[in-house]
């Protein structure tokens, strides 16, 4: 039996500590997210739908984003035991530099309207987290105002090469006489894809205002006040800004862009390039060939081509066909520290985040971005210590099994007649 006793009042109070309460909301949003699925939640109650739409939605069905996220989801670790990783390096050598995370902040396009700081907080968050940020030629601060937000960090450059060739061989001048280290030459937007919510929202820069963004504001007037009080919106080459953000980079991109435009881009770039947008193994070979310095597998986020190839599973074909001395970078579909660790084990030596950044930025700003690269790192040190790999180079092909959910007909038809 049991012993039973009266309830000792001093020994109740031990157990029950109540937590101090936090009178910042800010910080009592942000520290009460644990995901990027968390801060996703708290940026879509507190951006009006038209900005977060933006961020959120793809092409089309958003087919493309669906199946990159959940190629992430569909894989199965493999820890080794008896192999203490205590401490984890999660630093790694990409491009020339240091990062002391395998993951930078990717290109994003009119950031400051999804959130008034905008680039100058992710800059400033990668600055802070030591890995590089870029800014992309749709950004809305300028070349010199990301520098400025990160004067002493790794800040790299997207280029688009424009209609207006001069355009965009003049912000290539700017950023390289800014420091900027690596340029991004973005291959895989010819032409707008469909970005259906955007037409649904009516989104337009500047935004317009119809009846149903009046409602959609009503509860959201934080983000109207920092939209109404803060500097006009400056971007990086657009001269005029009338129209859908489809309308705006129709009237912009070129699609004859080729081999020819990439050669003089090379010629007037003097740091590291990459090409981004990469979407076959034959484009990998014939730009590793092309002398290029590295590539990102990537289809845009799923913001073009609708079913276009995941680059997740690309990923282990290029590293093969490759080989290991050329730089295999990786973005869209992270959400969590476990998809970027399941990359550099298959082959990427880098990856690159978008959306999880923008979902920290619309969920508190600065501090917003600096506790989705807290909460990455976090996911990226535990799932190492679980595989029992102490630095990124001990993960290998042997930790990860992508499984399988969607196998061209073509292939399953081909290995049913092995078996």
């Amino acid at each position: 039996m049991v012993q039973r006793q009266v309830p000792n009042p001093a020994e109740l109070l031990e157990l029950m500590k109540f937590k101090k309460p936090e009178l910042n909301g800010k910080k009592r949003r942000l520290d009460g997210a644990l995901t990027i699925d968390d801060l996703r939640l708290i940026a879509k109650r507190r951006t009006p739908k038209a900005a977060f739409d933006y961020t959120d939605g793809a092409a089309e069905g958003e087919l493309s984003l669906t199946r990159a996220r959940q190629a992430f989801q569909d894989i199965e670790f493999h820890p080794g035991i008896l192999r203490p990783a205590p401490d984890v390096d999660t630093s790694t050598e990409i491009l020339g530099g240091p990062s002391a995370l395998p993951f930078g902040i990717a290109p994003t396009g009119f950031t400051r309207l999804m959130q008034t700081e905008g680039e100058v907080a992710g800059a400033g968050a990668a600055a802070a987290a030591g890995i590089p940020f870029t800014l992309s030629t749709l950004g809305t601060t300028s070349i010199e105002g990301v520098k400025d937000a990160n004067p002493h960090g790794r800040n790299w450059f997207q280029l688009y090469v424009m209609r207006d060739r001069e355009i965009s061989y003049e912000l290539a001048r700017r950023a390289a006489a800014s420091g900027f280290d690596t340029l991004q030459f973005t291959v895989d937007t010819p032409v707008a894809g469909a970005r259906l919510r955007d037409k649904r929202n009516g989104f337009s820069i500047p935004p317009q205002l119809t009846l149903g963004t009046i409602i959609n504001a009503i509860p959201r007037p934080w983000w109207w006040y920092d939209f109404l009080t803060t500097p006009k919106l400056e971007f990086a080459s657009l001269k005029t800004t009338g129209g859908t953000v489809g309308e705006l980079l129709d009237a912009a991109m070129d699609p004859t862009i080729s081999y020819d435009d990439l050669a003089v881009i090379r010629d007037i770039w003097p740091g590291r390039i990459v090409i981004k947008g990469v979407q076959n193994v034959e484009d990998s070979l014939r730009l590793r060939d092309a002398g290029v310095d590295g590539i990102v597998l990537s289809n845009h986020g799923g913001r073009q081509l609708d079913r276009a190839p995941i680059p997740f599973h690309l990923l282990p074909e290029v590293r093969k066909a490759t080989g290991d001395g050329f730089t295999v970078m990786i973005d869209t579909g992270i959400m969590n520290g476990a998809d970027i660790v399941a990359a550099v084990a298959l082959g990427a030596d880098f990856t690159l985040i978008g959306r999880a950044y923008l979902y920290g930025l619309m969920a508190g700003g600065r501090a917003g971005v600096d506790r989705t690269i807290a909460i990455l790192r976090t996911e990226i040190e535990r799932t190492m210590r679980l595989l029992g790999a102490s630095t990124l180079a001990e993960l290998e092909p042997a930790h990860v099994t992508q499984l399988t959910r969607l196998v061209p007909v073509a292939r399953a038809a081909a290995e049913a007649v092995a078996r």
